[in-house]
């Protein structure tokens, strides 16, 4: 069932199908970070895609193009032991754009689905979301789409530590 249709967007709660297909996904260094865990937990990963805070997005063809999270499992962990979530004013927001799709001028249409999808469903004002330091592609695309620098933590992943930006929309009425 279509949750949300935007701008051709289809926005439905996500399915096994969809968890499957996008744990498949696997993006190019540097970006490989975002891929999922190994097959070994591709169940783990899926039960979590599965837990009721995940979206699979579809294009007006049907075909799966993304994904976005809400809540808790768009927060990082070193931020949350950092205490960088507690401030309750925000909504976290998490997405993924199938790996092929990325860096082609998609991603601000994307993402702007996903908010007014937001807006409407959880009646969010304001968002937040978590972004590793080096990926200036998305730090471009979400200043464009009105997110500013909170703070920056530190987050172990493997063997290397990487630096993540928290960065924070104003609330709806301060964008309108």
């Amino acid at each position: 069932m279509i949750l949300g249709q935007s701008r051709g967007y289809q926005i439905r709660l996500m399915d096994e199908p969809a968890a499957r297909e996008i744990v498949n996904w696997r993006y190019e260094p540097p970006y490989a970070l975002y891929n999922m865990l190994d097959a070994a937990d591709a169940a783990e990963d899926i039960e979590e895609l599965l837990d009721g805070s995940y979206f699979s997005v579809a294009a007006a063809d049907g075909a799966l193009i993304g994904f976005f999270c809400y809540g808790q499992n768009a927060q990082v962990g070193e931020g949350i032991e950092s205490g960088l979530y507690l401030d309750g004013t925000a909504l976290d927001i998490g997405l993924g754009l199938r790996p092929d799709l990325t860096g082609q001028g998609h991603g601000l249409a994307f993402l702007q689905a996903g908010m007014r999808f937001a807006e409407r469903t959880y009646d969010a004002e304001r968002f937040r979301l978590s972004v590793a330091a080096f990926n200036q592609r998305a730090v471009r695309l979400y200043k464009k789409a009105g997110f500013v620098f909170l703070h920056s933590f530190m987050h172990q992943h493997g063997e290397s530590e990487m630096e993540f930006l928290l960065m924070e929309t104003p609330d709806l009425a301060a964008r309108l």
